[in-house]
């Protein structure tokens, strides 16, 4: 049986069948110096008391029907402490760009998700210190971003 991380973050990827870009995407999530393991540190208990995790929910170049019908942010799942964040990668904005751009942009959008997370959070009245989050994500990310 698996241990249940207490790593408030999570990362899941959808692909296309054949999606030539699968591994790339699979490498800098959950690779040696992915993303993945940069933030596995930080836990859930440190930010609050209503997340036990935020999901990541990465979707490379995803059909156009899938894209109209993504949401910035899901609805806060009040049972498991949790919240799916969906991220597009494509060509516009990911796969056209080096692997130092490519880490600045998961960096950045991260950040923005976080923020977007801040409003819905104080809006809810939920319990999760968001800009100590922030602050955490930004010192863990730092030097990810530029290492190549």
């Amino acid at each position: 049986m698996e241990k249940e991380s207490d790593s408030i973050f999570g990362f899941f990827a959808s692909f296309g069948m054949n999606d030539p870009n699968k591994e790339l995407v699979k490498s800098i999530l959950w690779g040696n110096d992915g993303i993945d393991n940069k933030l596995k540190n930080l836990k859930y208990s440190d930010y609050g008391t209503d997340f036990k995790l935020i999901l990541f929910q990465i979707y490379s170049n995803p059909i156009s029907y899938l894209r109209d019908f993504l949401k910035p942010l899901e609805n806060y799942r009040r049972k498991e402490k949790s919240i799916g964040i969906p991220l597009i990668l494509d060509d516009d904005n990911f796969f056209n760009f080096d692997e130092q751009q490519q880490r600045q942009f998961l960096n950045q959008s991260v950040l923005d998700k976080l923020n977007l997370l801040g409003e819905r959070v104080k809006k809810s009245k939920l319990d999760l210190n968001v800009s100590t989050l922030s602050n955490d994500v930004k010192d863990k990310l730092k030097s990810w971003k530029q290492a190549i």
